[in-house]
């Protein structure tokens, strides 16, 4: 039950933070080109990287890891929002820019996720 707790309370603190944070982003581009959720989810991507490579350097707890990955940052990635704004982009006939979107946003995440893996074996020796 403890758990179940810990991804509730982490999943409402990253849905709040996806929501500011992508919204922020989206403010300063304006429409067209999904790029909050883009961030939100190459942010999200780096800092689960992180917090993998930190876990399995004992530098987090089981539970500390579960409330980050499966309830911050699940809750702050936007996998279901990334699907909606792609294919509202192919509705509208923007065929480039939505594959743009699903490529960048696949691509560049994993990536992503790498590098913040990488950087914890880098510097945490």
């Amino acid at each position: 039950m403890i758990n179940l707790l810990m991804v509730v309370a982490g999943g409402a603190i990253g849905a709040g933070g996806r929501y500011l944070v992508g919204g922020w982003v989206q403010a300063q581009v304006g429409a067209g080109f999904p790029l909050g959720t883009f961030v939100v989810n190459i942010v999200g991507s780096l800092i689960m990287g992180l917090a993998i490579g930190v876990f399995e350097r004992g530098g987090l707890s089981s539970g500390a890891n579960l409330f980050l990955t499966v309830g911050v940052l699940g809750g702050f990635t936007t996998f279901s929002a990334f699907s909606h704004e792609t294919l509202r982009l192919m509705e509208a006939g923007q065929a480039t820019t939505s594959l743009l979107n699903a490529f960048g946003q696949i691509t560049v995440g994993l990536g992503a996720v790498y590098l913040g893996f990488l950087l914890v074996r880098l510097f945490a020796q």
